[in-house]
C-alpha cells in the first residue's frame, strides 16, 4: 500500500510541475525570453555600437503605434546612399548583433538602420510577440526614415534573422514600401516552433502542453499565434525575398527556409551555407556569404 501511495505522490507532484510549466513557465519563456545585453557580447567583441565599427552613429527613438519606445541606431551614408538596410534581429537578441552587418552595408554604399524590437535591448516593451506587434513597428520604421529630408533614403530593403526573419516577411505582406529582404534561418509559423523550442527547453514532445501555454500567452500579450505564420505571409509577398539558412543550424531546422523557399514568389533565392549554425553564419560563410547578400541588395535596391 505505502509502494502504491508513494507512486500516486510522484504522479501528483509530476502533474503539479507539468500545470506549473503548462500556466506559468511556458507563457514566460515565450513572451518574456532571455535577453542579451552588452555585458554578454563585451565578453568576446569590441564592437558594441556603430562608432566603435568606424561608423557614423546617431542614436535615434522611435515610438510605436502604441506608444512604445524603440531604441535605434541610424548610420547615414555621407555620400548619395544606394539603399538604405534595415537590421532586424533575432529573439532574445538586440541591435548590437548587427554592428558587423551594418559595418558590410555602409561600406558597400548604403545606409543602414539597427533598432532593438520591443521588449529587447533597450526599447521598451513587456512582451514579445514574435511578429505579431512587430510588423507594425518595422512600418513605423519606415515611417521615420522616409520623414527624414536631410538623407537619401532610395529603396529600403530589410535584412532579418531567426525572429527577425519572421517580422520581415509578416511585414513585406503588408508594406509594399519594402522593395527586398533577406530572411535568415526563419521559422514557418509560431506554433511549428514552439513545439521545437518546446521539446528543446523542457523536454516534453506533447502538442497539448504547447496549446495550453500558447492559448494562455495569447490572452496575457492579446496577440493571436495563427497570424504569425511566415509561411501564409511568404505567399502574399510581390517582391523579391533571399532564404539564408545554416545545414548544422541546431535552434530553427534548416527545412523550415526550404518551405518558405517552395512557398514564395519569385524573384527569389535559397543560400545554404555549409556548417552553419543558427548565429554564426557571417564568420562561417566567409566571403561568398558576403558577396551573394551584397549582390542580392544591390541588384533589387
Amino acid at each position: 500500500m505505502s509502494i502504491l501511495l508513494a507512486i500516486l505522490l510522484l504522479l501528483l507532484m509530476f502533474f503539479v510541475t507539468v500545470a506549473a510549466i503548462i500556466l506559468v513557465v511556458g507563457p514566460l519563456i515565450l513572451l518574456q525570453p532571455n535577453l542579451r545585453t552588452p555585458g554578454w557580447y563585451s565578453t568576446f567583441t569590441t564592437l558594441l555600437e556603430p562608432k566603435d565599427a568606424g561608423l557614423p552613429q546617431e542614436d535615434v527613438a522611435i515610438a510605436t503605434r502604441d506608444g512604445l519606445k524603440l531604441s535605434c541606431w541610424l548610420v547615414k551614408h555621407p555620400r548619395t546612399a544606394r539603399g538604405t538596410i534595415v537590421y532586424l534581429h533575432g529573439v532574445g537578441d538586440c541591435k548590437i548583433g548587427g554592428v558587423p552587418y551594418a559595418k558590410l552595408f555602409f561600406q558597400n554604399g548604403f545606409n543602414v538602420f539597427l533598432y532593438d524590437s520591443r521588449r529587447h535591448g533597450n526599447s521598451e516593451g513587456i512582451y514579445c510577440t514574435y511578429g505579431f506587434y512587430e510588423k507594425f513597428d518595422l512600418s513605423t520604421v519606415i515611417d521615420y526614415l522616409h520623414s527624414r529630408r536631410d538623407m537619401h533614403v532610395g529603396k529600403i530593403g530589410v535584412f532579418g534573422t531567426s525572429m527577425g526573419a519572421a517580422v520581415a516577411l509578416l511585414a513585406a505582406a503588408i508594406d509594399d514600401r519594402i522593395s527586398a529582404i533577406i530572411a535568415e534561418a526563419g521559422f514557418t509559423d509560431l506554433r511549428t516552433i514552439m513545439v521545437d523550442y518546446q521539446k528543446l527547453i523542457i523536454k516534453l514532445p506533447w502538442h497539448f502542453l504547447r496549446n495550453v501555454a500558447m492559448s494562455r500567452s495569447q490572452k496575457i500579450a492579446k496577440f493571436k499565434a495563427r497570424d504569425v505564420s511566415p509561411l501564409q505571409a511568404v505567399q502574399q509577398v510581390r517582391k523579391p525575398i533571399l532564404f539564408i539558412h545554416g545545414t548544422d543550424d541546431s535552434r530553427i531546422r534548416t527545412e523550415y527556409s526550404h518551405a518558405l523557399y517552395e512557398n514564395a514568389n519569385e524573384p527569389k533565392e535559397l543560400l545554404l551555407v555549409h556548417k552553419g549554425d543558427h548565429n554564426d553564419l557571417l564568420n562561417v560563410g566567409g566571403s561568398e556569404y558576403e558577396r551573394r547578400i551584397m549582390a542580392f541588395f544591390e541588384r533589387y535596391l
